[in-house]
């Protein structure tokens, strides 16, 4: 792919490590204001690839072209700061050419004669250095990061993630190289970068496994496969439709081959050695045709149906649970709630707001403050937390699942054995030979959820399952959670897995405030989005309706503007309906107070639970009409 008004060419890029290749002979470019998106399984190269590009890593073969004097920010996947730092101070740790500069002109200033001084406060000048700190903590603000004088070594990872993605964005680059950006943000920071990029003009490389973030801020995307680079120009969706496109090609292509290569493989078996032009033409076509034949036939996703062990009536009740850590972080406040049977549950809120806490007190690894959970007799966990991962490095991967389990029930008398079990997830016949100590980040993750559900769990209880892991796991993983005969509780930053997997989420919205909300992710967001934008306009509606504070000499232009009054039945009726709306939303939040304690029987449930949908619709009836007849009245 070569870029017009090229801020980076690649040309035939080959990198091995050892006998493996990772890429061979691949070429792209990247153009002035172009958002790329760069998609490959975990373990083929990606990072490596990225690393490569900000200077931190060799190759073999190829070239690197950046445009003159263009300024790179690069985002690494895990950030790490030397120790001692403040939030603030790791702002200049990171070399960059106005950190530099910075150090420069300190050095300078305690140098006796200032020498070159005047040179360098021309350069601070033209990239505007005076402002760096102010830029910075301007910036650490919005990523809503505010204790400047903190130690970076008591930041969380979400925190981490956010002070180094400030760091790149307050050098304003011309190419920004993000690697999984959004890995440990919650959803608003997520969506704060995700718009921050859909406006920005910057060049934009990035690999990340967040599909609606990729679908909304990318025009190209890159995928790497099978060693080989693969364009596609457009967003995620296009991406997703022309490459099936080019799997039935390729497989078709792949069948014709192997029907002509059995005639070929017969005629050079029975050919004498000696042979003409003809037929030595005949036998380089074969060779070439070989190739094509051998290659690897791209399956279609097989769905993975695996029965889980048996779950009763009885799965867990919360009775009035409180925890809190001191007066001003309560993280649940008289919680009550009793999970169904075949339950899906999503879990979403900002960071710090309690959800790791809440699973690990259903898993009764933290004790509550007051409350009991008493959990069923027949249920079995299955945890996928983000600490829990822990290998021999010295085992082969098919010996770190096997030592869980040979085979896995598929109900009906079948099995499936560990080794095809592996291969669901991605891991080949080869690479479940590879020693753990081998296996990238992403893999490692892929392996550590394997022996989560190899250990055949009948409640699955994820906790932020998609960091780290590829799209491909993903689809992979979405596929087998709806499929799963058990109850899930997920607690997730990724808005597409959340839609695909979940029936309903728990919104810990801070301070012991959790709101059960009877829809997947997009469905919630559309419903604040919807509630924001109601209340803006009646906020409008109320300050155009308030008495006006112009002067009396201006008064009388506004009264023959010609806008007309209300009528006498006009204005019974907005009084008529400012009293029914209040009421309205008197009886919603009875409702959702009262679908949230937990308390309701199945009837009163199922009952409040229809009519709640019911109650939004001539809540919004009522709404429009009160609106359009305010607008008559300003």
């Amino acid at each position: 792919m070569a870029a017009v008004n090229p801020y980076l060419q690649v040309e035939g890029l080959t990198k091995r490590i050892g006998e493996r290749v990772l890429f061979r002979q691949i070429s792209f470019g990247i153009a002035e204001g172009q958002h790329v998106g760069l998609i490959a399984k975990n373990g083929t190269g990606k990072s490596t690839l990225l690393n490569i590009l900000s200077g931190k890593e060799g190759y073999d073969e190829g070239s690197i072209v950046y445009r003159r004097d263009l300024k790179v920010g690069y985002l690494e996947q895990t950030p790490v700061y030397p120790a001692g730092l403040t939030v603030i101070e790791a702002c200049f740790s990171h070399g960059n050419a106005v950190t530099n500069l910075i150090r420069e002109y300190e050095t300078c200033m305690a140098t006796p004669g200032n020498p070159r001084l005047d040179e360098i406060f021309d350069r601070m000048e033209r990239e505007k250095a005076w402002n760096y700190e102010s830029r910075a903590k301007q910036i650490l603000s919005q990523l809503k990061i505010d204790a400047f004088d903190q130690q970076v070594s008591t930041l969380s990872g979400g925190q981490l993630k956010r002070v180094a993605l400030a760091n790149v964005l307050i050098t304003e680059p011309d190419l920004l190289i993000l690697d999984e950006p959004t890995n440990h943000l919650d959803l608003e920071m997520i969506e704060w970068l995700e718009e921050y990029l859909k406006r920005s003009k910057l060049s934009l490389l990035m690999v990340t496994h967040d599909r609606y973030f990729l679908d909304r801020v990318c025009s190209v995307i890159l995928e790497l496969d099978d060693e080989t680079l693969y364009t596609y120009k457009g967003n995620y969706s296009y991406y997703l439709q022309k490459r099936q496109e080019r799997i039935d090609v390729a497989n078709a292509e792949i069948a014709r081959a192997n029907n002509l290569y059995r005639t070929e493989l017969d005629w050079m078996r029975r050919m004498p050695c000696a042979r003409g032009h003809k037929a030595r033409y005949r036998e380089e076509s074969f060779y070439e045709l070989e190739k094509v034949a051998k290659r690897k036939v791209v399956e279609q996703q097989v769905s993975l149906e695996v029965k889980s062990s048996y779950i009763g009536s009885k799965i867990f009740e919360a009775d009035y649970i409180c925890k809190s850590y001191g007066p001003d972080k309560v993280i649940l406040k008289d919680f009550f709630y009793t999970f169904s049977r075949y339950e899906k549950m999503g879990i979403v809120g900002n960071n710090g707001t309690g959800k790791s806490t809440f699973i690990k007190i259903l898993l009764g690894l933290e004790k509550p403050d007051s409350g009991k959970v008493v959990v069923g007799e027949t249920v079995r966990f299955g945890y996928y937390s983000q600490e829990g991962m822990a290998f021999n490095e010295q085992m082969k991967v098919i010996d770190v699942v096997r030592d869980i389990a040979e085979y896995i029930d598929l109900g009906g008398g079948r099995h499936l054995s560990a080794m095809q079990f592996l291969q669901h997830f991605m891991f080949s016949p080869k690479d479940q030979q590879n020693y753990v100590y081998k296996l990238s980040g992403g893999e490692r993750r892929r392996l550590y959820l394997c022996t989560v559900l190899m250990r055949n769990p009948n409640f699955l209880v994820l906790d932020e399952p998609t960091n780290d892991l590829d799209i491909v796991t993903l689809q992979v993983l979405e596929e087998y959670l709806r499929n799963f005969k058990g109850c899930v509780i997920v607690v997730s930053h990724d808005r597409y897995f959340m839609d695909k997997v979940v029936d309903h989420l728990l919104v810990f919205q801070g301070q012991g405030d959790v709101r059960d909300f009877p829809g997947n992710y997009t469905q919630y967001r559309e419903w604040k989005e919807e509630k924001l934008r109601f209340e803006r306009e009646r906020q409008k509606a109320r300050e155009a309706k308030a008495p006006a504070s112009a002067p009396a000499a201006t008064r009388p232009q506004r009264e023959h503007s010609g806008k007309r009054k209300l009528t006498f039945k006009e204005r019974r009726e907005m009084e008529a309906l400012e009293a029914d709306i209040a009421a309205l939303e008197a009886e919603k939040k009875a409702i959702e107070e009262a679908l949230c304690s937990g308390t309701l029987g199945v009837d009163e449930l199922t009952e409040k639970s229809k009519r709640l949908p019911r109650l939004n619709d001539e809540l919004d009836e009522k709404s429009m009409r009160w609106l359009e007849l305010s607008e008559i009245e300003g």
